[in-house]
């Protein structure tokens, strides 16, 4: 197999894997039992949170649709457009990753096995996709 087609291939995963995270994200609250927490929190707090919940998901499904229409187009380096959307996207994703270390402290992960699983598993996915996109799109500039 040639190696735009393995890009394209890879870029479609992501497009799939983003997707699941952009609809994953809404239901976080309840999954992470975060809503008595949020409860507690001043009015403004909490709708700044919910906006912010759904710009993300919407920004990451948003990702995922791009990446899945011009996965070809970023692959083959044919668009300059597609290749900066790739180092874009890219770059948001390094920038994510970066932050799952700097942003959050220890104490919410360390010694506990599956939150320290979590914690590295956010970390590995979005280096893998700053990684995925860097990729294609600076091997074509």
């Amino acid at each position: 197999m040639e190696r735009t087609t393995l890009i394209e291939l890879a870029l479609r995963a992501a497009a799939c894997a983003q997707l699941g995270i952009a609809l994953l994200n809404f239901a976080l609250v309840r999954l992470m039992r975060w809503k008595p927490d949020l409860d507690q929190l001043p009015l403004l707090i909490r709708e700044v949170f919910n906006v912010h919940l759904v710009f993300i998901s919407v920004t990451v499904a948003t990702f995922a649709v791009l990446t899945w229409r011009f996965a070809g187009e970023i692959a083959t380096g044919a668009d300059p457009a597609a290749t900066w959307l790739a180092i874009a996207i890219g770059i948001f994703w390094a920038i994510r990753s970066i932050m799952q270390w700097t942003s959050y402290s220890s104490t919410h992960w360390r010694g506990d096995a599956i939150r320290t699983g979590l914690h590295w598993l956010l970390f590995l996915g979005s280096g893998a996709f700053a990684l995925g996109y860097l990729i294609a799109g600076l091997s074509r500039t």
